[in-house]
């Protein structure tokens, strides 16, 4: 199952995707974490120190890695370098699997060891001095739409992604590629105007959105939210002495996370595994070659000297039980 977490800056969207990851971990679950925000924060809301969360591997660094493995042997893909961050699957093309072991993982991906179990952590890497000026964040999420657009997942393992903040998401197709999206919503006018943003833009392209209260503190704000978000406010979560002594780097066990918190995460999962009835991998992948088509047709066809739209399998959709090329 992949989870997007989404919202504003400052809304809390990386402590609720950090204790939900917490969450599914504690169950025993698989879990792949993905930090994919412009601020690499997800690693630090998951226990490492400064020094292990600055260490990880940069998934955008290793991008050549990436696309010679997905490529597999897909005759469509004439080499790795005529790929581009929405290149879809086809026959021969290498699937990513939540469970398996592989060379993406080993080289992009870290455990983090949390109460009851670990789980793999994965970020874009931060924006650097190099980049200022003259490259667009948004290239730098392409290793992770990639690996989404590869990735067959199934039923009780969990794929969550903390989403850079705002309507920025939508600079790609990658707001596309969850089975449900979470967003973090303050009880202020600010809080919900990224809300209003997702729903207008999400509205044709089917994607199923939640929304969580963060930082509501009574029933003025709880009333607020029910206004403004209607019958797509999930769950709200309130103030946690919990994720204060975390965010100072000295968390409890999480057994310990407040009872009413602990419960909006199970709301969280319950709507996750609801939504895994409603997974329509047809209409995944034509979302995936139209937002292929789309770049290729503004700038993939030139960059690449190919035309992009040669890499569409037309017989071909992602789906759990398609069988990969070892």
């Amino acid at each position: 199952m992949k989870i997007a977490f989404v919202g504003k800056g400052g809304s809390g969207k990386t402590t609720l995707s950090s204790l939900f990851i917490r969450h599914l971990a504690a169950t025993g679950a698989p879990v792949v974490a993905i930090d994919a925000d412009i601020n690499q924060h997800l690693g630090a809301a998951l226990g490492l120190d400064e020094a292990a969360a600055a260490g990880l591997p940069a998934m955008g660094e290793h991008l050549p890695l990436i696309k010679d493995y997905l490529r597999g042997t897909n005759p469509r893909i004439a080499s790795a370098e005529k790929m581009i961050k929405t290149t879809p699957p086809g026959e021969g093309s290498r699937l990513l699997r939540v469970r398996e072991d592989n060379p993406v993982y080993d080289t992009c991906a870290r455990p983090v060891e949390l109460d009851g179990g670990a789980v793999r952590l994965m970020v874009t890497g931060p924006f650097t001095d190099a980049d200022l000026g003259v490259a667009c964040y948004h290239s730098k999420t392409g290793a992770v739409e990639l690996c989404l657009n590869h990735l067959a997942d199934g039923p009780d393992e969990y794929v969550v992604v903390d989403m850079t903040a705002g309507s920025d998401s939508f600079a790609s197709g990658m707001f596309t590629r969850f089975d449900l999206t979470f967003l973090v919503a303050e009880p202020t006018r600010k809080g919900v105007s990224v809300y209003r943003q997702y729903k207008d833009y999400a509205r044709d392209f089917g994607v199923a959105l939640k929304v969580v209260g963060n930082k509501v503190q009574g029933p003025d704000d709880l009333d607020f939210l029910h206004e403004h978000v209607g019958e797509d406010l999930l769950t709200t979560v309130g103030h946690s002495d919990w994720v204060r002594a975390m965010e100072k780097g000295r968390p409890p066990r999480f057994a310990l996370l407040e009872d009413a918190n602990r419960g909006a995460l199970r709301a969280l999962h319950a709507a996750v595994e609801a939504a895994y009835g409603l997974r329509d991998w047809e209409r995944y992948t034509q979302q995936m070659i139209h937002f292929h088509l789309k770049n290729a047709r503004s700038w993939g066809d030139e960059r690449t000297g190919t035309d992009l739209a040669a890499q569409v399998d037309p017989g071909f959709v992602l789906g759990e039980g398609v069988v990969a090329p070892a």
